[in-house]
This record gives structure tokens, C-alpha cells and sequence, in this order.
């Protein structure tokens, strides 16, 4: 079905209308970005319920907090690495420590800030927010998937983190039949020969794999796992039973992020061999996104090709 292609950030932005008019206790709250983060359908029809504040991302995180004592849902969307990384204390004690009903939406996340870099890049946001108690941290994996996951990070109640790319996605799954629960991955595929886990942006890419693998006659099992954390443990650990190899795609550094979180779970329950396919222990470059994700091997055909090297020796 990967043929039409929506903005990831305007999708959001739809998704957060509706909402709002569903629960009047939303608020809609950014740093100087509301345009960037698509909050301006919001701000329009619900003016009253927009904040818009300078670019000062640790005092926006503590009024959050605050508003949220007096049952206020704020839905604070700003650039990823500054709302993770700058931000990180107020993160871990305002939201995290105190348990405040805060959901933040880190956008234009992984490398998809190509032109502007490393320091707008954000590959270390899913490995510092697992590190915060009771943070749940949600990457979807396609707009139909952002829509739901947004309206589904609402009515959870507690602190979230939402990562969101900024490069048009293809549509992947059929929203009359799409079914989305928090803490629950989705098997796209079923095999038995190798597991492909994907998430969020590169989600795509690692479909793209699986299709060019099927055709070589390999019987692929791909997984979605739009929910870092909590992690689908059950659903993990059974494709590495059944499978005997796992394999993670995700725009993010390789250690801390989801790649990470599943070889933790392995390790602890069932030892398994596994390569994880992201950006190794360097910064990002910067030039045309396409480029870049092919720079770091996370192109269909180059997971294909990892993939088959790794079935070569299994």
C-alpha cells in the first residue's frame, strides 16, 4: 500500500484537533515552533487552549508540569534534540519524578534535520527517555499510525514521549482496519527463517527489505514495535524463539535505542543473535536526507542485503 505520502508533522497536527475537541482539558503548547509543529490548525480553533513561549524548552517542560497538577492535558511539541537533550533534567524531575500527565512530541527527529546537522539531529532521545521512570516513548511508523498513537497518548495517563519525523511518509497501513495498543508491537509479516523489527520513520525501509528478501525465497517475520517503551516483551521474545535471528531498523544511534532495549531483553531471557542496523558511535552528517539514510545502511535493499550476509552465517 506504500504508494501515497503525507507530512508526518501536519498529521500530527490533525490528529491533535481532533483531540481536542474530543477533551476540552487539551492544551496545545510550543517553543517558539507552533508553524513547524503543525499547531496552527490548533491554534485556530481553539485559541484559548495555545500557548506559544519563547525558545526556552526547561521552563516550558515545568509549566507543563504545572498545568498538568490542575488536570490540564498540555501536549508540548517542540524540535527533538532540544526538547530530549537541553531538556533533560526538567524531563526526568518534572515529568518523570513527579508523574505529571504531560505528553511531549519531539519532531523532525533522527537525521530527518539533514541540512541543518548534528546539533539539530536527534539520535540519543529514545536512550535518554528510557531512562526515565514511567516514561512511555511511543515512534509511529507511518501517518496513519501518528494519528492514532497521538490520540492514544492522551488518553494514557502519565508522562510520554512522541518522536516524529519531518520527511514526507508513506502510508502503510489501512486505517479502517489499523488497530493500535500502546505497549503492543505488530507482526506485518509472519516468518520463520529471520525477524525484522522496525520502527517509526525507517518502518518503510525495513517493509522494502522484507518484500526483496520474500522474493529471494527467505521467509521473513516483520514486527512493528510503534511502543519502545513499555516494550512488547512477549512478542520479542517469541520471534527470537521461532526465528533463531533478529535484526532492528530504527533512526537512532544503536546503542540506547530500541536495538538496545531489545538485546537487554534477550540477554536476560533468551540469548539470541542479533545485529542492530542504525547510526554507529559517530555524529550525523548532513546533505539530502535520502543520502544520509543510505549512508548509514538503512535503505531496503542495503537491510536486505545485511540480512542476507548475516542468513549466510547463521
Amino acid at each position: 500500500m506504500m504508494s501515497e505520502k503525507k507530512d508526518p508533522r501536519k498529521t500530527f497536527g490533525e490528529a491533535l484537533v481532533i483531540a481536542g475537541e474530543k477533551n476540552s482539558k487539551v492544551l496545545a503548547i510550543s517553543a517558539d515552533s507552533s508553524s513547524g509543529s503543525q499547531m496552527t490548525m490548533f491554534k485556530n480553533k481553539f485559541p484559548e487552549r495555545h500557548i506559544e513561549f519563547g525558545i526556552m524548552e526547561d521552563g516550558i517542560t515545568g509549566m507543563c508540569a504545572g498545568l498538568a497538577t490542575t488536570g490540564k492535558i498540555p501536549v508540548f511539541a517542540t524540535i527533538a534534540p532540544f526538547v530530549t537533550g537541553r531538556n533533560f533534567d526538567q524531563m526526568k524531575v518534572d515529568l518523570g519524578y513527579m508523574k505529571q500527565n504531560v505528553k511531549v512530541v519531539g519532531r523532525c527527529a533522527g537525521l530527518s534535520y539533514y541540512h541543518l546537522g548534528p546539533t539539530h539531529q536527534s539520535l540519543e532521545d529514545v536512550a535518554l527517555m528510557r531512562e526515565i521512570p514511567g516514561m512511555t516513548i511511543l515512534n509511529p511508523g507511518d501517518p496513519v499510525e501518528i494519528k492514532a498513537a497521538t490520540l492514544a497518548m492522551i488518553e494514557h495517563t502519565g508522562p510520554v514521549y512522541m518522536k516524529v519525523g519531518s520527511d514526507p511518509m508513506p502510508v502503510i497501513f489501512d486505517e479502517s482496519k489499523y488497530k493500535f495498543e500502546l505497549g503492543k508491537g505488530i507482526t506485518m509479516k509472519d516468518g520463520k527463517d529471520i525477524t525484522i523489527v522496525g520502527t517509526g520513520t525507517v518502518l518503510c525501509r525495513a517493509a522494502e527489505a522484507a518484500d526483496i528478501l520474500e522474493k529471494k525465497g527467505i521467509s521473513v517475520r516483520l514486527i512493528n514495535i510503534h511502543t519502545i517503551k513499555p516494550l512488547d516483551n512477549e512478542l520479542i521474545i517469541k520471534a527470537a524463539k521461532e526465528t533463531g535471528l533478529i535484526v532492528t531498523v530504527e533512526e537512532h544511534y544503536t546503542s540506547g535505542g530500541l536495538g538496545g532495549a531489545i538485546a537487554e531483553l534477550l540477554a536476560l531471557n533468551h540469548p539470541t543473535k542479533m545485529k542492530m542496523i542504525g547510526v554507529e558511535d559517530q555524529f550525523g552528517s548532513n546533505g539530502p536526507y535520502e543520502e544520509l539514510i543510505g549512508l548509514y545502511g538503512l535503505l531496503g535493499p542495503q537491510i536486505a542485503d545485511t540480512c542476507m550476509k548475516l542468513l549466510e552465517k547463521k
